[in-house]
């Protein structure tokens, strides 16, 4: 167990969460910031170092609650290596699980800033760019575009345009991880004492790198980037909360390079905000955007001002975010339905044939 304690205005408390604990919360337990999840059990930061703690069934994820993640505050008890309360989150980045439950997957809460990595090769992929800031909006964290390897690349300044294109307001850092100090130079203004930092992208753009550059240590392991088709290798497959020497909370994550979103309509409407204001322009205000009369986006699409790519990319996050939405009884009536629809089509071709 490490020794090295930190305060928690160094560990990134802020009044959001002291503004919710009670005398009673106070007399039961202490708070402490987790910094390693396992199965059933934590690893945590506290006033007087680091601590294993076991998390009781009530704090176990479900089918409406995801798991304790890294980066939460949670209450430890006073006089047992337990945590008894999951502190409400200020930010919790998530997504949706693998698999046909639609079930909610934490990947880092009280997360200040988002790092959305892509290397300047052919991982870079602006679809997939505004799916993760959508995501950093719904979360109400501030994005940062940083593209990798730039050293890499013949010439950055095309690329990089293509990403302040998607990105709008975002910021947009173009960087050699490798080369420390410039790094770090480039990165400075979102590194500040006690904010929380984490990385999200695929295999193999560069995320360890990154994390080892601003911890200036060999923290994660690095690995090279297949050579056939640009695509990395998993090098990070758990998360860990680590402190910067200047006092900056990290949080990479493992390589994702499907990220399934939820329900994230408010930040699909922020990451698509000049979709959305063609949108009011739309001659019916029930327009789907696809083959309607006076529908201003298509529009936009036809004359130019509009990249088809960037609708098709809109549109498709919108069907994810409906999905998930949509109570499972209702999608269940709906497949009911079609497969009603699809027998009675059938019958009535066997019939013409005079099968029946």
């Amino acid at each position: 167990m490490s020794t090295h304690a930190f305060s928690l205005h160094q560990l990134g408390w802020r009044p959001f969460y002291s503004q919710q604990l009670t005398l009673d919360h106070l007399e039961a337990g202490f708070p402490a910031r987790v910094a390693v999840v396992q199965r059933s059990s934590l690893t945590v930061l506290t006033g007087s170092g680091e601590r294993d703690v076991t998390v009781p069934p009530y704090l176990r994820p479900d089918e409406t609650r995801p798991a304790i993640t890294v980066g939460d505050w949670v209450l430890v008890q006073h006089d047992a290596p337990q945590a008894i309360h999951l502190i409400e989150r200020q930010s919790l980045i998530a997504r949706v699980a693998a698999g046909s439950e639609s079930r909610p997957q934490s990947i880092a809460a009280n997360v200040d800033t988002l790092f959305v990595v892509m290397s300047c090769n052919a991982d870079f992929n602006l679809s997939r760019l505004e799916r993760y800031l959508a995501v950093a909006f719904e979360a109400r964290v501030t994005p940062v575009v940083v593209l990798t390897k730039a050293d890499l690349c013949a010439d950055v300044a095309p690329l990089i345009g293509q990403a302040e294109a998607v990105a709008g307001t975002v910021s947009v850092v173009a960087l050699n991880a490798t080369n420390v100090e410039r790094s770090i130079e480039s990165l400075q203004p979102w590194l500040l004492q006690g904010q929380t930092i984490a990385f999200v992208g695929s295999s193999g753009v560069g995320k360890s790198t990154l994390t080892n550059t601003l911890l200036g240590i060999e923290a994660q392991a690095t690995a090279d980037i297949r050579e056939d088709d640009s695509k990395g290798r998993h090098t990070t497959t758990a998360r860990f909360l680590r402190c910067t020497p200047g006092g900056v909370w990290l949080i990479d994550t493992p390589g994702m390079r499907e990220l399934k979103i939820g329900a994230v309509t408010t930040g699909i409407s922020r990451a698509f905000a000049d979709i959305e204001e063609l949108a009011a322009q739309c001659r019916f205000r029930d327009c789907s955007h696809q083959h309607d009369n006076g529908c201003a986006i298509r529009a936009a699409v036809t004359d130019g001002r509009l990249d088809a790519r960037r609708l098709t990319s809109f549109l498709k996050l919108q069907r994810e975010a409906a999905r998930t939405t949509t109570p499972r009884w209702e999608e269940h009536a709906k497949n009911r339905q079609f497969g009603r629809m699809a027998r009675a089509a059938q019958k009535r071709r066997r019939k013409e044939k005079g099968m029946e």
